[in-house]
């Protein structure tokens, strides 16, 4: 049997040793603990959160049908509610009616335009055709210019002849009682004579109608120049007063737009689910009057889901978007979701107690100094993958751990 003392001393050294031991496992535990939370960051500093939207009808009217329910889950298109779409039916159909009646009128001017353009023509015909018979009169007059200068002449040749016939005669006349010249000679220069007075006579006839001829061509020139007047003014008359179709042409995208913005407004009557979502605060019933912009309820968007966690600035150099990500909820503590940073926010709302306060004027900075200085926190956004959208809800208290690539 052992001496007490020896069994006491190998009692001690037992205990040094398990001291020893429990020490170093101690510090084992407690360095990896550490490295654990330095490398795979976790806090239970966060909440589920998702986009959200205030749905509010782009028409007001009374709500004729209500087709969903507070809390209630809806597909994308799905119809929400509608509003009551007859006066805007009637806007339409007024719309489309004076559109129609801005074409009839379109038409009706192209119609009378088409009629003022043939007068148009007619009346230039008109004036080429008092042009033409301008020319034709100053032919004529020209032509009876000369038939008068030929005339002229044909009178001095007749009458030149016609004195010489009757100086003749009385030449002879006087010898025919001396018995110089025979009765026949004297006969032969009576009748010539009398043929010369009678040939001048003709002359002077055809004069005095050349002359005439001359006078009525040339009123004939002076009616012509008239007309071509007269056509002229016509012509420019009718010029002006052919209508443009402009002023109704450039209504045409004003009708356009009230016709477009009449069938919009109709479309507008029925509200549609956007996405996928989970309708909130719905707190009316039929018969609401809806009014432009003002919000009814809420829709939040059930495609995507997000985990905003708080980490402490010492942390964050630990964590990279793309990293993986363990997220619980504390409505099912033990259910594990998958998720992905998606990304780490800049900045917070400064510290007033460590920074001061920013204003007009100098900054004002705390004159009290804290020893004790908590570590910032910020937000890093985790998006859940696949998450069931029965089970989160925005606000929900999470606990989420990045797990690194």
């Amino acid at each position: 049997m052992a001496p007490p003392k020896i069994e006491m001393n190998v009692h001690r050294q037992f205990e040094r040793w398990t001291t020893f031991v429990l020490v170093i496992l101690a510090l084992t535990l407690g360095l990896a603990v550490l490295w654990r939370s330095d490398h795979h960051p976790r806090t239970d500093d966060a909440e589920v959160f998702a986009n959200f939207i205030g749905i509010a009808p782009q028409v007001e009217g009374p709500i004729l049908e209500l087709k969903v329910r507070d809390n209630q889950f809806v597909k994308k298109g799905e119809v929400l509610f509608a509003v009551d779409s007859r006066p805007y039916e009637y806007a339409y159909e007024r719309a489309l009616s004076e559109q129609a009646v801005l074409e009839g009128q379109i038409q009706d001017e192209q119609r009378r335009i088409a009629a003022q353009v043939s007068g148009v023509s007619v009346a230039k015909a008109g004036v080429d055709t008092a042009e033409a018979d301008v020319k034709h009169w100053t032919a004529a007059i020209e032509q009876s210019n000369a038939d008068v200068t030929h005339a002229e002449q044909g009178v001095a040749r007749a009458k030149a002849e016609w004195t010489y016939a009757s100086d003749n005669l009385q030449r002879l006349e006087p010898l025919l009682k001396r018995q110089f010249v025979t009765v026949d000679q004297v006969d032969r220069a009576r009748t010539t004579e009398t043929a010369q007075a009678e040939a001048l006579k003709q002359a002077e006839s055809q004069l005095t109608m050349a002359q005439a001829e001359v006078k009525s061509t040339t009123a004939q020139y002076s009616h012509a120049v008239a007309s071509v007047e007269q056509s002229h003014a016509q012509h420019q008359q009718a010029q002006h007063s052919v209508l443009t179709l402009d002023p109704l042409i450039s209504q045409r995208g004003e009708r356009a737009a009230q016709v477009k913005t009449a069938r919009y407004n109709l479309d507008n009557c029925k509200v549609y689910a956007p996405f996928d979502a989970l309708v909130t605060n719905l707190t009316i019933s039929e018969g609401e009057y809806a009014h432009v912009g003002q919000q009814i309820f809420v829709l939040i968007d059930a495609r995507t889901w997000w985990v905003l966690a708080n980490f402490r600035e010492g942390q964050l150099h630990h964590i990279h978007p793309g990293m993986a990500a363990d997220v619980y909820i504390l409505s099912r503590p033990h259910e594990r979701f998958q998720g992905v940073v998606d990304s780490i926010g800049f900045g917070v709302t400064p510290d007033a107690d460590v920074l001061g306060r920013l204003g007009p004027g100098l900054p004002d900075v705390q004159r009290t100094l804290n020893w004790v200085h908590l570590a910032a926190r910020y937000p890093v956004r985790v998006r859940v993958e696949n998450p069931p959208p029965e089970l989160f809800r925005i606000g929900e208290t999470a606990v989420t751990t990045i797990r690194g690539h």
